[in-house]
């Protein structure tokens, strides 16, 4: 069966992302094996550049004593990662900016050869935004195709949800948006 992990990233449990993010977790329930993280739940800290990784190319390897070997063993093990977060400031929100530079124990740099440990690993990119997508999202998602692009992933499908206001005001488009996720695995799904 095929294992979806999910790893929220946003500050707000109820916000428009989670809203959006569950809906989806609704309709794979059941036909997937599902892992949910909500990052704010968790201990991390941000890299600190310390290279420390770099020394073993089997493993991760990270030095720091937090919670981040959890997400990584878990995102390691999935057939699927998606990354869910609302766009802060053109960005991620700082929780999940931590999570997302610490992907940098994945890929090991040997003899000038970057080699990924999640290399093929299919990603899905989930992030709502207050305004138009144009000029607000793009930013986040030129981030992530970059970092996907570093971590040799896959990137199946990136879904923004514009103009959001309260997570109680989404109604049909919540709907919409998770079909819309679940018609983008849906071989996968069937295939395995």
């Amino acid at each position: 069966m095929l294992r979806v992990l999910s790893i929220m990233g946003s500050p707000r449990k109820g916000g428009n992302t989670s809203t959006v993010l569950k809906e989806f977790e609704k309709l794979i329930e059941g036909k997937v094996i599902l892992e949910h993280i909500n990052v704010v739940d968790m201990a991390l800290n941000g890299c600190i550049g310390c290279d420390y990784c770099q020394k073993y190319y089997e493993s991760p390897s990270c030095i720091q004593k937090d919670d981040m070997p959890i997400i990584i063993e878990k995102i390691i093990k999935s057939d699927i990662i998606i990354y869910a977060a609302p766009v802060y400031v053109w960005d991620f929100p700082a929780q999940m900016k931590e999570v997302m530079d610490r992907h940098y124990c994945l890929v090991k740099c040997k003899a000038k050869e970057e080699i990924s440990l999640i290399q093929g690993k299919k990603v899905i990119l989930l992030t709502t935004c207050g305004g138009d997508a144009e000029n607000n999202a793009d930013l986040l998602i030129k981030i992530f195709e970059r970092e996907m692009n570093y971590l040799q992933c896959e990137v199946l499908v990136k879904f923004v949800v514009p103009n959001c206001t309260l997570p109680r005001n989404l109604g049909k488009e919540k709907e919409e948006v998770a079909f819309k996720m679940l018609r983008s695995i849906d071989e996968l799904i069937i295939s395995n």
